[in-house]
């Protein structure tokens, strides 16, 4: 037999959150989903179901996703061996084919059909959906360990989120639907492009001048010296502390797309972790938040 609720509990637990609901009502969230919580089938639900509630509140939700995992996976199982440059995957005419597949095929509608299932109506798109997104070609560089010589590095079909057209995205969002984008998009120059899931995350959130947007990560956030979490953060604070040795290895570029995304226009970025549940509901709808959240 089911606990039964306590209703003096309840309405506590509703009066905290509802200031907080009421910030975020008819505003925009762009939620960037990764990671081991993509993973798990529980966290995937409770995940799902976030969103679904977020909508209930009158709140905008976008998710974006990404899926290293799963295509490097996918890559092993057709034989395609996997090359890397400087650390990062290059994505070659066959590479980039399953990337479109897995990325836009199998991962985004199984966020979907999650978000589906919760009473919401979700609908899966990439940016070559309606044009959303155009892409050109990344150039990365990188120095020569051997020689200490600064090299550019081509990754072939990896690409930069250069034009965003927010049409279909304020179509969706009039229509009471919540989109689902996967980080693919087409160039100028007619070639499909993979797109790293936090950069196309922060370009989307950008054009809609999105209240938060929110990366779900493997850690709680950005941690002082002593490891403990740093609630918020200025950008120039978080400069300080990349060049101090506070923020570092995989920290620092994800970081750096916090900025590029103030830059863009969002009003406020969070970095929490994706392993905790309900981590969304916690960072919005509570006075104690999940994460650091980094603002101009």
């Amino acid at each position: 037999m089911p606990k039964k609720s306590d209703p003096s509990h309840d309405a506590a637990i509703l009066a905290q959150a509802l200031p907080y609901m009421q910030r975020y009502e008819d505003k925009t969230v762009v939620v960037k989903y990764g990671g081991h919580a993509m993973g798990d089938p529980e966290l995937g639900r409770a995940f799902a179901r976030d969103i679904a509630l977020l909508k209930q509140s009158k709140v905008n939700p976008i998710v974006v996703h990404g899926g290293g995992p799963q295509i490097g996976a996918m890559l092993d199982k057709m034989g395609i061996e996997s090359k890397f440059e400087g650390g990062l995957r290059v994505t070659d005419e066959k590479t980039v084919e399953i990337v479109e597949m897995v990325l836009a095929g199998s991962i985004n509608k199984e966020i979907v059909a999650l978000i589906n299932a919760e009473g919401e109506w979700a609908i899966g798109l990439c940016g070559k959906d309606g044009n959303m997104v155009f892409a050109e070609k990344a150039k990365k560089t990188m120095i020569d360990p051997s020689s200490n010589i600064e090299r550019v590095i081509d990754l072939g079909y990896v690409g930069e989120p250069v034009e965003v057209d927010r049409t279909l995205i304020d179509l969706l969002a009039r229509s009471e639907m919540i989109p689902v984008i996967a980080p693919v998009a087409p160039g100028r120059d007619g070639h499909t492009y993979n797109i790293n899931a936090d950069t196309f995350a922060g370009a989307i959130a950008g054009s809609q001048n999105a209240k938060r947007l929110l990366f779900l990560t493997d850690v709680p956030g950005v941690l002082d010296k002593n490891k403990n979490l740093i609630p918020e953060l200025s950008v120039s604070e978080a400069k300080a502390l990349i060049k101090d040795g506070t923020i570092t290895g995989g920290m620092i570029p994800k970081v750096e797309t916090c900025f590029d995304a103030l830059d863009r226009g969002v009003e406020g970025v969070v970095i929490l972790n994706g392993k905790t549940p309900h981590a969304v509901l916690i960072e919005l709808f509570t006075e104690y938040g999940a994460g650091t959240l980094i603002v101009k």
